[in-house]
């Protein structure tokens, strides 16, 4: 059930009226999210691994769950919202694990032996669980309360792809056109990830 929002001194109106309850949190957009933040977890780890370095999923991950969810009968701003949320989160958590988890194992002598694969699946459980409950005390302070302060260009961003979808026509033909545009000229050019040289090897976990 939507609560209501105070309309700040900004005079934003949020895109649903807390009059409307669209679905939200439902079975198929759960589903769907948790397959994204598994396939965008996995290439965050080894991108993160390969080059030292990861990218954002939140955009790709909302015109992905537009495209998804259309085809499974539709769906609301909201589902899709809750799709890029879970995926996104699942490529955070993959890479908090990658940057971390290795700088352990340099520092302690004992660390490619000590280091499990249960073990490193608890830390990102972990992780995950005390990150979502931060965001509860941090959600007035940060989003809430600055709202129009603070710009969030990332969110901002995904929030539009997520109104185009919703909308469709145009907006959506433009979202889905730099999409292609950006992935075709991605799979145009040729690979400049290599691996470091001199890099020391380890023993992979048990």
């Amino acid at each position: 059930m939507a609560t209501p929002v105070q309309k700040h001194a900004t005079g934003f109106q949020p895109y649903v009226s807390p009059n409307q309850s669209p679905p939200e949190f439902t079975l198929k957009a759960v589903v769907i999210g948790s397959l994204f933040g598994l396939l965008f977890g996995a290439s965050t780890v080894y991108l993160g691994l390969r080059a030292g370095l990861t990218v954002s999923a939140s955009i790709p991950i909302a015109v992905l769950a537009i495209s998804v969810l259309k085809r499974l009968g539709g769906s609301t701003i909201l589902e899709n919202n809750i799709v890029q949320t879970i995926g996104s989160a699942g490529e955070s958590v993959a890479g908090g694990v990658v940057f971390t988890i290795p700088a352990l194992i340099f520092l302690t002598p004992y660390g490619p032996a000590y280091f499990s694969y249960f073990q490193i699946a608890m830390l990102a459980f972990a992780g995950g669980i005390l990150g979502t409950l931060m965001m509860v005390p941090l959600r007035r302070a940060l989003i809430v309360k600055e709202h129009g302060t603070l710009p969030y260009p990332e969110g901002t961003a995904c929030a539009d792809v997520l109104v185009a979808g919703e909308r469709g026509g145009r907006l959506a033909t433009m979202v889905f056109g730099g999409l292609g545009i950006g992935g075709s000229s991605i799979c145009s050019s040729p690979s400049s990830i290599t691996p470091v040289q001199g890099a020391r090897s380890f023993p992979m976990p048990r």
